[in-house]
């Protein structure tokens, strides 16, 4: 027994379960999964993929060979991922697929909110959702075996809480790998339609038994209590159920979709009143309604954020009264105290951002650590969408208006997830707009994860270091420069220089992660308290090692990077390195 995050757990099962191939892109809340994976690489070969769709397809591929296989992401990359989902819940797999999904309700560390149990019912596959840790890891075994009983992906639907919550996981054996050998059979494998049409009417069949089997399943188990009250649950919602309403009548789904509908009845006959519990949307009391089963939900239920103790508290407060009005969504963090976010000190991508406000620019952004060029004092990033945007973006609205130049802001991994077909579009379609990669030559915002530009795999073997450069001459940008963003001068020049220029240029920002490298960039800097003018220029960096009260501005020596920026920007010589 072993005291494990939900990740871990994922990880521990897939390792049971007999799984040779993982794939997945990083995203928080689900990053951990493949990193915990990698100390089974003897078993299991691991990867990161540049992006989930392809993630998914190469897990695809190595099931549809007979393989047991994993692909994770978090909920935005199963957007990324959904094309290849849709087909393959017709194709089928050989070997067991399992899909791990982790949701962010609360929106932590993402930039919406979304419910991916809408994904199962759209793409008619199935979907188990654990309560813990010990669940997180049993129902990885279950769902490779309803994967090969029904020829099916599968999705394990996590969410933050669920992912790195930390309970005791009972740990068993690994079991044997699965032969692997891909036969040849195009009725099952090339969806043309002719073949299609046929597997279409097979999906609907898979599906009405996979239903019998969630019927039967133990994956779903109701607790009978006080009958007078029912609740219906699933996830991480049954252990703050169990808390709040401890005398409660509980239907537990883990199989929550296909819907167990006979199970469903069951229990309402067998209960006076029923409450669905659900994070985010209303899917499960949506359908419960559908069977013509009376019961309350979303009116009492917030659809926004993150459910905890606490806010079903306040809903068991407001059941018991007379009044049935939604209660507010109930945000606890707007009662600590202010941390604004902020790029770490001797951030490479603050010189870009710093160097950009020297121009009349919209700035079209992405998604990375350098989303936090955003906030005050930088406030460069006019607009963000998605994974890729700020390459497509930053032409559309060029495109749109000639009014003013306009700049793309991306990150290297997210180039290589999503932004090189966006570069594409800028020349051939005639673009003029500036792209300026910051390549850090890590994957920095989910936790220092290998990239096709960093020189190693996940597996910690070094490979070949994809070339931006190489990729952007590829893709037919004929001005292309590589810039130190710490020299600032040499950043202003170049930045001003391309912004001028009636046609697409690539600046590519070439400098590694403070943190992920673990060093200074060179020597600390301190400020002269006697030469000081106290103009506070430097504290329009936004670097957190430069500090300031009434008084004049200081370095504090326990967090200062020494990347240059502050003593390049001091217009009296008042900023020395320490010797």
């Amino acid at each position: 027994m072993e005291l494990l995050s939900g990740n871990e757990a994922i990880s521990r099962g897939a390792y049971e379960a007999g799984v040779t191939l993982a794939a997945g892109y990083p995203g928080t809340p689900s990053t951990e999964i493949l990193e915990d994976i990698v100390k089974y690489k003897d078993a299991i070969y691991a990867e990161w993929s540049p992006n989930e769709k392809v993630a998914f397809e190469v897990a695809s591929a190595a099931a549809m060979s007979g393989a047991r296989s994993l692909v994770t992401m978090k909920h935005v990359g199963l957007n990324v991922a959904a094309d290849p989902l849709m087909t393959l819940a017709y194709i089928g797999v050989k070997g067991g697929m399992v899909v791990v999904v982790a949701d962010d309700p609360g929106m932590h560390s993402s930039q919406n909110e979304q419910d991916s149990r809408h994904y199962a019912r759209f793409a008619k596959v199935p979907m188990l959702e654990p309560s813990d840790s010990q669940e997180a890891k049993d129902f990885m075994l279950k769902a490779y075996e309803l994967s090969e009983q029904f020829g099916t992906p599968v999705i394990l639907r996590t969410e933050t809480r669920i992912s790195h919550s930390r309970s005791l996981v009972n740990l068993g054996n690994r079991r044997l790998a699965n032969k692997v050998d891909f036969i040849k059979d195009q009725s099952q494998f090339v969806m043309v339609p002719m073949w299609a049409r046929g597997r279409r009417v097979q999906l609907e069949g898979r599906l009405k038994k996979m239903q019998e089997n969630a019927c039967q399943s133990d994956l779903n188990r109701m607790e009978m209590n006080d009958t007078s009250f029912g609740i219906i649950t699933s996830g991480v919602t049954y252990q703050y159920v169990k808390e709040v309403w401890p005398n409660a009548s509980i239907l537990k789904l883990g199989f929550v979709y296909p819907f167990p509908d006979e199970l469903i009845r069951q229990f309402a006959s067998k209960v006076k009143t029923i409450l669905v519990v659900e994070q985010l949307d209303n899917f499960i009391e949506e359908h419960v309604k559908s069977l013509g089963i009376a019961c309350q939900g979303k009116n009492y239920i917030p659809n926004i954020g993150e459910l905890s103790p606490s806010v079903l508290s306040d809903v068991k407060a407001k059941m018991e009264s007379t009044s049935t009005a939604q209660v507010p969504f109930k945000n606890i963090a707007e009662q600590l105290p202010g941390r604004p976010p902020v790029l770490c000190a001797g951030c490479p991508h603050r010189g870009i951002f710093h160097a950009l406000k020297n121009h009349d620019v919209v700035v079209a952004g992405d998604i990375g650590c350098y989303s936090l060029g955003t906030f005050k004092p930088l406030s460069q990033l006019d607009i963000i969408l998605c994974m890729g945007g700020g390459i497509s973006m930053a032409h559309g609205i060029q495109k749109a208006s000639n009014a003013k130049k306009v700049v793309g802001v991306i990150g290297d991994s997210t180039f290589f997830h999503s932004g090189i077909t966006g570069l594409v579009d800028i020349v051939y379609n005639k673009g003029t707009s500036t792209i300026i990669v910051l390549d850090n030559r890590i994957t920095g915002m989910t936790g220092h994860q290998e990239n096709p530009g960093s020189g190693l795999t996940l597996m910690g073997e070094s490979t070949h270091a994809i070339s931006i450069a190489d990729i952007g001459r590829a893709c037919g940008v004929k001005r292309i420069f590589e810039i130190n963003p710490y020299d600032q001068k040499h950043t202003q020049q170049i930045i001003a220089q391309e912004i001028a220029v009636d046609e697409p240029s690539l600046i590519i920002s070439k400098a590694a992660c403070v943190l992920h490298v673990k060093k200074p960039v060179s020597p600390q800097r301190y400020i002269d308290q006697d030469t000081c003018k106290n103009c506070r220029q430097c504290l329009k960096l936004g670097c957190p090692a430069i500090e300031a009260g009434e008084g004049k501005p200081h370095v504090n020596p326990y967090t200062c990077m020494g990347c240059t920026l502050c003593q390049q920007v001091c217009k009296f010589d008042s900023i020395h390195e320490i010797k």
